[in-house]
Parts: C-alpha cells; structure tokens; sequence
C-alpha cells in the first residue's frame, strides 16, 4: 500500500533572472556598504575541512581585490597544514569564528566547514551583521535552512551559495534559449553531477570524514551532487517549487560508503514539466552537464564553455560556443563585492531564496527514498 506523504513549506516569491543580467529588488532590506573600487574585500574563511578551500587559495589568495584577514579553524593540526602549504601567517589563524570576526572586522565570511556547521557559521555572521558566502548546499535540512534564513533576515545579511556550475557560460547560454523561447516552454531537464567518488578520487582525510557522515552532510552522493540539480532546475523554472519528488538512493558499494548513498536519481514534477537530477559517486569519470529539452526543441550542455542545439526547424545539431557571462555574475568573488560594495541583487542561482528550495526537495528526496513514496510539497496558505 502506498503512503501519501506531504511535507509542508512556507511560501517563497521568485522572480525570473534574466540572461542579460536583470536583477530583480531584494526580498529583504540589506544595507551595501560603499567602498572605494580599489579597496579589497576583507574575508575571514570559515574552516577548513572543505576540500573547495583548496582550490580556492590556489585560484584566488594573491587576487588584489580580495585580502584574507583570517582563518578561523580548531584544528591546530590542519590549520598547521593549511598555513606551510599556502604560506599564510600564523597571525591569520583563529580557533573561533566569533572572535577572528570580532577581531578583524570583514566584509564577509567565506565558508568551507561541513555542511552541518553552516548554520552555526550563519548565526555567528548575523550576529556581527558580517555577510556570509558558503559552499554548496546550503543546509543538511529544511529547519536548518529556516534558521539561516531567519538570522540573515535578523542580521540584515546577505547569505549566498556557491556552486561551481553557477560559473558555467554553458548553463547560462541554455537558460537563454529557454527563456528567448528558441526552443519553446520546457518540457524535461536532465541534470548529471558526480565523479567515481571521494574515496576513488583521494580527497583529504578530513574531507572524506564529513563527506561521509549523514549527519555532517544530510547523505552521500544525494547531497554532494543532487543539489546542483535541484538549484539548476529551480532556476531553470523560474523559482518554482516542484508539486512532487520521487528518489531512489542506492549504495553501491556499501563496503566503501557504509553509512550513505552512493547513488541517487530524483523525479521533481512541475505541472508542464519534468526535472531529473542523477547524482552520483560511481560514475567512471566526472561530470556536470545538463539536458534542456523544449516544446521546439533542446540544448544540451558541453562542460563550461559550449552548447549542443537543435530546433524544430532545423535538420540537425550543432555545436556552439556560449557567450561569456556578463560581469560581475562571472565569478564568486566579484559577485560576492558587487553584492556587499554596491548593493547589487545575488545572481538567482546563488541566492539564499533560490536554496532555500534547494534544501526542500533534498529532504523530500531524501524521505521519499527512506519511504518508498512520492513526496508532495505543498505551499503554507
């Protein structure tokens, strides 16, 4: 016998972000704090057990316009690590968020802890009335994520989600065609995310160790990647919250991944359209593409910088090069500064409204997994 199960959420107003890089007001009030052009953002990072950090420092540590402050981790051991790969003083490093804050006064908080930290890192930010951007999900749960929307809204900060596809002149270019009506009203979206796995790809200790705990994660594989999905797709539909979502989650290989999924394939159901997001820590090499398949035909994402098309009206496919992404949507940190120095609205794909659903439909997904049901979401009247 199948179960109904309904989960309810409270009502969030999206309104389309266009291509050209229209924004739309704020649904809150938060101040901009004017700064010359010339002056960097002062970040303090938050933790370093996210492997992202990594490449963050590599890409990003000697940008002029960004100037670390601090570091704030408890582990004396990995901060140590940290401080003679990348050369950073000790001077930098804290063992409390709270007090690098205090002491040091950004213009925002970078965060790599694990997921479960963000809304302890969310409140200490709001609290300092300090802005806050963190690596993708947003939150292990839909309470989580109502916590951090209450404190950001408390704080009068913005809170903003970084994903790498957010970064892809591929996604923009597809959300275009959609949204031009080049290929018509969407139909179906297919989003793949993942690689052969954390293990397989030898990611540090201390990353493999949260990455694979339900509770410092929300899941494996579901988590790791279905929320790049699910934020694509929200944005794709226009901030509309799917009426249902179907998942499977598998373990694979339940002798490496024990405690998690491995593998996952979410159904969300729109009223005139499908998204699947398949995520996956099995795949033989990695991968973030996606599907956009209209009425009149479909775009087919290349990695970041090109596009597969055909249209109704065409005999066959080409393959194109996207165009670049209008700055300072182009980029975390310049986004990041557009954001806090000159009171620009966040792109919808990082914004805390967009991942808020986000978080929705992986506790759905997740539920309906463990139930073997259907979850519907229902909006709050």
């Amino acid at each position: 016998m199948r179960i109904a199960v309904v989960v309810v959420v409270s009502c969030l107003s999206l309104v389309p972000h266009g291509w050209a890089g229209n924004r739309t007001k704020p649904t809150r009030t938060v101040q901009s704090q004017a700064a010359p052009a010339h002056r960097p953002l002062r970040v303090v990072i938050a933790g370093l057990v996210h492997g992202h950090v990594e490449g963050f420092l590599q890409r990003n540590q000697h940008r002029p316009d960004l100037e670390i402050v601090g570091i704030a981790e408890p582990d004396q051991q990995l901060a140590a690590q940290y401080a003679g790969s990348f050369k950073l003083e000790q001077n930098l490093f804290y063992s409390d968020l709270d007090e690098a804050i205090r002491k040091t006064l950004p213009d925002a908080v970078l965060d790599y802890t694990d997921t479960y930290d963000h809304r302890r890192v969310a409140e200490v930010c709001a609290r300092r009335g300090v802005h806050l951007m963190m690596e993708k999900p947003l939150a292990v749960s839909v309470q989580d994520a109502h916590a951090i929307e209450k404190a950001a809204g408390q704080g009068k900060i913005h809170v903003l989600v970084n994903y790498e596809t957010t970064w892809y002149r591929s996604h923009h270019a597809a959300y275009a065609m959609l949204h031009d009506n080049s290929i018509g009203e969407a139909r179906k979206i297919v989003v793949h995310d993942g690689h052969p796995g954390p293990k397989a790809l030898g990611v540090r200790p201390e990353f493999l160790s949260w990455l694979t705990d339900p509770k410092l994660n929300g899941g494996g594989a579901l988590f790791d990647f279905g929320c790049y999905g699910a934020d694509l797709a929200t944005w794709l539909m226009d901030g509309q919250r799917p009426e249902a979502v179907t998942a499977v989650l598998q373990q694979i290989r339940p002798n490496v991944y024990p405690r998690v999924d491995d593998e996952a394939t979410v159904i969300l159901t729109y009223p005139r359209a499908q998204a699947i997001v398949q995520a996956s820590w099995n795949w033989p090499f990695d991968r973030k593409d996606m599907e956009v398949y209209g009425a009149t035909g479909y775009v087919l994402t290349v990695r970041h910088d090109d596009i597969r098309v055909r249209r109704s009206s065409e005999k066959g496919e080409e393959q194109i090069a996207a165009p670049p992404i209008a700055a300072p949507y182009d980029d975390p940190i310049s986004e990041l500064r557009a954001v806090i120095f000159d009171g620009a609205q966040p792109d919808r794909l990082t914004s805390l409204e967009t991942n808020v659903i986000v978080t929705q439909i992986l506790e759905a997904a997740r539920l309906s997994a463990a139930s073997g049901t259907t979850v519907r979401l229902q909006t709050e009247k």
